[in-house]
């Protein structure tokens, strides 16, 4: 039933075409691409109606669904989803090739098919299009159902389009056997740039599952750090659109297309891809003396043996004939005195905001008690190296942990740019990078100034502190209320950390607080008083 009429020389269907095929090529969204595609067959043979349908493994899934007389749109652009179950290619049960709908031997046969009049057409079932049209008073009559092959001869969908109308008259009329071919050759230029649209959306969702992927190994990696790398993208992108929706104030003209915004979904997600080279001891460090494991339970151990020890010498004392009472008191002294410091040491390893010059000195007066270790050697209470690490002033980190936590972002940096980014994301390096420099320039790890960093790139550092606040899984650290959250940041603004316009907007927008109600537990969201945050 193909048609084989020639094409008539220099007519306007032919440039109309020709102007098709080029609007074709340039569409990146692959919905308005299938809409395109359908409008234009359907304008070509003045078709009242028409149904794009995609192929699948097996079947044919409605994509748009048009009726200009019964006012139907769906699919496409409109935001309505179509309803429809999908058309099967072949018998779920026997497997046998379903030749009865015209549209899937459309699909099954790569050929065109042109119905004058389906209440007369005896080789295709339209039992559902009579029924379709009983309910809704209609009546489907010519059908012209064309395939959509790519080059390699593949069909990747369907255009069926419905009762053509007379221009003049408005009646419906069978499908013009000189205009099929026009629509043939849409269908030809249209398989090619759907598949190429396919083919593309295909490598970005595969780009950005093994970025996913990689993030949530990250985040896997240390169970402290779990969905990190998961919630900055979140706030990322609602900072993002807050900026882009801003009708007033600093970023009242600040626009990003959807290429830049996806630009800057992928390098939140690609952040902290750099810690995938950072030892799980430093990430994990949730006490002063841990590496692979925490190290009280050794100092524990020797206090164990100070206890001992002191016992023991008080037995013997007891034996040699000394009073009794004297003996107790001094025992009970020196292990009150043992319990004590052990206790202290105890409270030290947890870390904390601040570690004053007097609890490092006691540090240091406890390490120089002696023990006796198993090969019966004299030995400090406590080693140089816990010593350092026991006198850390904040945090759980000393100055060279930090670095190798730091370290990670110029892994990360380093990583990026050696991957070969097409141009609508070569500034992922830089906004992955970025969001640990300060405006003040005393951020790492180039110490770039504010005029030096891009807006998004500044979004990134507000999303990263932010979710680090209020994070619940960290080791060192209680989970933060947002009133607590939120005046360190401002203290951050006004220190020059953070940006402080985009610290507003983040106020200003209900950020914090659309991001709170999804990912924070309840007894964490508390009252905010707005005006505060935002007053100078």
């Amino acid at each position: 039933m193909n048609s084989t009429a020639p094409l008539p020389e220099g007519s306007s269907d032919l440039r109309r075409l020709i102007d098709v095929g080029i609007a074709l090529s340039a569409e990146k969204n692959h919905n308005r691409l299938m809409e395109r595609i359908l409008l234009e067959a359907k304008g070509l043979c003045n078709a009242d109606g028409g149904t794009f349908y995609l192929k699948g493994d097996d079947d044919l899934a409605f994509a748009i669904v048009r009726n200009d007389s019964m006012n139907i749109a769906l699919g496409g652009t409109t935001g309505r989803a179509v309803a429809f179950p999908s058309l099967k290619l072949h018998d779920p049960k026997t497997g046998d090739p379903n030749h009865n709908n015209v549209a899937t031997h459309a699909a099954l046969a790569g050929q065109a098919i042109n119905i004058p009049d389906a209440y007369t057409e005896k080789e295709f079932d339209f039992s559902g299009a009579k029924e379709f049209d009983r309910r809704n008073n209609y009546h489907s009559k010519s059908f012209l159902t064309v395939p959509l092959k790519n080059y390699e001869g593949e069909v990747v969908g369907v255009i069926q389009l419905i009762n053509a109308k007379d221009r003049t008259s408005g009646a419906v009329i069978p499908f013009s056997t000189a205009v099929q071919p026009l629509v043939e050759a849409l269908a030809g230029q249209a398989a090619v740039a759907l598949d190429n649209r396919l083919l593309l959306e295909a490598q970005k969702d595969l780009l950005e599952s093994f970025v996913q992927l990689i993030a949530s190994a990250i985040d896997r990696k240390s169970p402290y750090t779990s969905g990190h790398c998961q919630r900055v993208p979140v706030l990322t992108d609602m900072l993002a659109e807050a900026a882009c929706e801003a009708t007033a104030g600093t970023f009242r003209d600040f626009t990003m297309t959807e290429e830049e915004l996806y630009e800057l979904h992928m390098a939140a997600w690609m952040h902290d891809c750099g810690k995938i080279t950072t030892p799980e001891w430093v990430m994990d460090k949730s006490t002063k003396l841990q590496t692979i494991n925490d190290r009280v339970e050794t100092v524990r151990t020797r206090f164990a043996v100070l206890r001992r020890d002191a016992e023991i010498a008080a037995l013997r004392r007891r034996v040699a004939g000394g009073d009794e009472a004297t003996i107790a008191a001094d025992l009970a002294r020196e292990l009150g005195e043992l319990d004590a410091e052990r206790a202290f040491i105890e409270t030290c390893n947890v870390g904390g905001e601040f570690m004053e010059d007097e609890k490092i000195e006691r540090v240091k007066r406890i390490a120089m008690r002696r023990w006796r270790d198993a090969k019966d050697q004299e030995q400090p209470l406590l080693s140089d190296n816990e010593v350092y690490n026991l006198s850390i002033r904040k945090g759980t980190l000393t100055g060279e942990e930090r670095k190798i936590i730091n370290d990670h972002v110029v892994a990360t940096i380093e990583m990026l740019s050696q991957l070969p980014f097409p141009k609508n994301l070569r500034r992922v390096p830089e906004y992955a990078g970025g969001h640990h420099e300060r405006m003040d320039g005393t951020g790492y790890p180039k110490g770039l100034v504010e005029a030096q960093m891009s807006i998004p790139a500044r979004m990134m550092a507000i999303a990263d502190i932010y979710e680090a606040l209020t994070a619940a899984d960290r080791p060192y650290k209680k989970a933060m209320t947002l009133s607590q959250s939120l005046k360190i940041m401002k203290k951050m603004s006004q220190e020059k950390h953070i940006d402080a316009d985009l610290f507003r907007l983040f106020v200003e927008a209900g950020v914090y607080r659309k991001y709170a109600q999804a990912h924070l537990k309840p007894e964490q969201i508390d009252a905010i008083d707005e005006a505060q945050l935002l007053s100078a």
